[in-house]
């Protein structure tokens, strides 16, 4: 019999006061309210720990590496406690033939009832020779362990998109998961890598609450890719100010200025990397002083190249985009410059008539 979080936890001697400190701290992660700790608390003292596969296809295992370091939760309570992570064979000890045997008892003993993670994606060219797992075409592997799956969770732009592997010309074929596997529900969770908060905050959703969360209509969780990375950026007032980085390293760039002119794809990529952040909410690309790339959308990798800027931003309605905003701006305040010289000007001569008139008077 599975143990559920709550017995695993009491196992390795966490307090019932730290089970349900957990509780709040991943309903605030997950955005949620403080009135849902509690049913956090009930679903993993009631629930069994759901069994896990994380295969991997065509990729570079930053998916793997982003979330080992997640904080919150941290990754070691997600694979050792919340989930019943059985086979992933850059995680796990066995290897050889004992790992493939343990692939083949979860699939039949949890038939059903066990969830697929995907980091990469399956070539289709060469009848799927170009990556192969356990001696097989990974995309043979995929479809088998995929058949009796309750849900799909596609981990990065690989296994999402296709990245790199699918931009053009795309010698080996490579597609995303989607493309493969049709009849299961699939949770999108690309970036290259995802934020490691995210992936375990939807993890976290899926064990507690036992279904997938509100996506958006491309297959991604609306509680983290509901919003612009430009909605909630840091550097937006100087967007609407129309200030802007002209070139690397210079005077704008140093003032921490809008890098949408250096290429940044900010306006265009929903992702929660201006919120979360990274590296435990320390930082993200654009703090860093280098424009989001737009790896969470798809295609990113044939889209123009990274430093070349969307022209069609609007901004201060329809009829402006944001290559006018630092000219109407400039001319705004000109305007206005001009507007207040000449009623000073003109205050100054209705001064003086003044003066003069009293002056004659009192002659």
């Amino acid at each position: 019999m599975v143990e559920t979080f709550y017995e695993t936890l009491r196992r390795q001697g966490i307090t019932r006061r730290s089970f349900v400190k957990f509780c709040s701290l991943t309903a605030t992660s997950l955005g949620l309210g403080p009135a849902f700790a509690p049913k956090i608390a009930h679903a993993l003292e009631t629930k069994p720990r759901t069994p896990v596969i994380w295969l991997h296809g065509l990729e570079c295992t930053c998916c793997s590496e982003s979330f080992i370091r997640s904080a919150h939760p941290l990754a070691k309570d997600v694979v050792l406690s919340m989930l019943s992570l059985d086979y992933d064979d850059t995680l796990m000890a066995a290897a050889g033939h004992q790992a493939e045997a343990i692939l083949d008892e979860i699939t039949k003993k949890y038939k059903g009832n066990y969830i697929l993670a995907v980091e990469g994606n399956p070539p289709l060219n060469e009848d799927g020779m170009y990556c192969i797992h356990g001696g097989r075409p990974f995309v043979e592997v995929l479809k088998e362990t995929a058949k009796d799956c309750k849900a799909i969770i596609s981990w990065g732009a690989c296994a999402s998109w296709g990245c790199v592997q699918a931009a053009k010309p795309n010698p080996t074929q490579a597609v995303p998961v989607h493309k493969v596997i049709t009849d299961k529900p699939i949770i999108k969770v690309p970036g290259c890598p995802p934020i490691a908060e995210v992936m375990t905050g939807v993890v976290t959703y899926v064990l507690t609450f036992d279904r997938i969360p509100e996506l958006d209509r491309q297959g991604r969780p609306k509680m983290f890719y509901g919003q612009r990375i430009h909605d909630k950026c840091y550097r937006r007032p100087h967007f609407d100010a129309g200030q802007f980085v002209e070139q690397w390293d210079d005077d704008s760039a140093r003032k921490g200025y809008c890098l949408y002119k250096m290429g940044c794809k900010g306006p265009t990529t929903y992702n929660a990397c201006s919120t979360v952040r990274w590296n435990g909410g320390v930082s993200f690309p654009i703090q860093s002083g280098h424009g989001c790339i737009g790896c969470s959308e798809e295609g990113f990798w044939d889209k123009g190249g990274f430093y070349e800027r969307v022209t069609d931003i609007k901004q201060f309605g329809v009829e402006s985009n944001a290559d006018k905003v630092g000219g109407t701006v400039a001319a705004v305040a000109g305007v206005a410059v001009a507007a207040h010289a000449a009623v000073s000007a003109l205050k100054r001569a209705r001064s003086g008539s003044g003066a003069g008139k009293t002056e004659q008077g009192d002659r």
